[in-house]
């Protein structure tokens, strides 16, 4: 998998799904197992432990990955696998008066992320990943490097975030000085641009937009080098923010990138538009969000009020 540069949350994945599949199929080496046990193995997960089909998708994916790449065997179609049934749901949307109730129950770094997660319609991880160099103020764009599907795209630098952005670039600066007066500050990079530019994670530009506050251990390279911030402490805020500001809605960091697309549609902005902001690959997926324009319930005259 680090032949194939796959990222580190993938492969602790693929290790977990490879780990338990073996110890279901009493520890017996996965040579010894073919076709069978591996449709035996996601019919277990939708039937007894009823993941959700992302789920049982990512252990296919696992173990396909382990017969193929690893121990070089192709295995059959899947045919008899009892698939987990993925329900028909539409997201999650806050209105403008919610998200601003939202967002004022924030302040500090992690009031700035969650602005930008609705202000540009950014994943979490996109966001959480942002480089200083990343943030073009002369263009008033962002630039998300490596995406989903590993693709990049350009997405709108909000006016109102302008002063605060720039904030935060002059404190990573400081702490990045402070880091190199340590003999420390460098950052991770992509492998081939870490041998193509083996001082370059030194530099400014190539620090993380929001640092963690401590130092980490690096699991592939070793050493120590500052991280981004861990993405469960934007998840606690907002889940946090979201009872203080008393909202009955289920909504998570995700909810603001639905909100975003939800509101631009609403504006008036073309699907083809939000779906390259989006990052979308296919435009079946960004039409989920048409049902807010006037086409679904909410179109529709009741006749209670006639």
């Amino acid at each position: 998998m680090r032949v194939k540069h796959y990222s580190v949350r993938t492969e602790r994945a693929y290790a977990g799904w490879i780990r338990r599949f073996i110890l279901a199929n009493g520890r017996r080496h996965p040579s010894g197992l073919g076709g069978p046990e591996v449709e035996a193995f996601l019919t277990l997960l939708a039937t007894r432990g009823h993941v959700a089909p992302g789920t049982q998708n990512q252990a296919l994916a696992a173990l396909l990955f382990l017969y193929r790449e690893v121990l070089g065997v192709e295995l059959p179609w899947m045919e008899n696998v009892i698939r987990a049934k993925r329900p028909r749901r539409l997201p999650v949307v806050l209105s403008a008066v919610e998200v601003r109730r939202l967002l004022a129950a924030m302040d500090g770094q992690v009031w700035l992320m969650a602005s930008l997660l609705y202000g540009t319609g950014m994943r979490l991880m996109e966001c959480l990943r942002l480089r200083v160099k990343d943030v073009d103020f002369a263009r008033s764009e962002i630039l998300v490097r490596e995406g989903k599907g590993g693709k990049d795209r350009r997405v709108p630098l909000p006016r109102r975030l302008r002063d605060p952005l720039a904030a935060a670039v002059e404190r990573v600066a400081v702490v990045h000085a402070a880091d190199l007066a340590r003999g420390l500050g460098d950052v991770w990079l992509p492998t081939a641009l870490a041998r193509k530019y083996p001082g370059a994670g030194r530099e400014a530009g190539w620090q993380y937009l929001f640092p963690s506050q401590a130092l980490s251990h690096d699991p592939r390279a070793g050493g120590l080098r500052r991280h981004h911030v861990d993405d469960s402490v934007l998840q606690r805020a907002v889940r946090s923010a979201r009872l203080r500001a008393g909202i009955a809605k289920p909504a998570t960091c995700h909810t603001l990138r639905h909100s975003f697309a939800t509101h631009l549609l609403e504006a008036g902005y073309d699907i083809r538009t939000v779906q390259e902001l989006l990052g979308h690959k296919d435009l079946s997926t960004t039409q989920i969000y048409t049902h807010v324009l006037g086409r679904g319930a909410s179109a529709v005259r009741s006749p209670l009020d006639v």
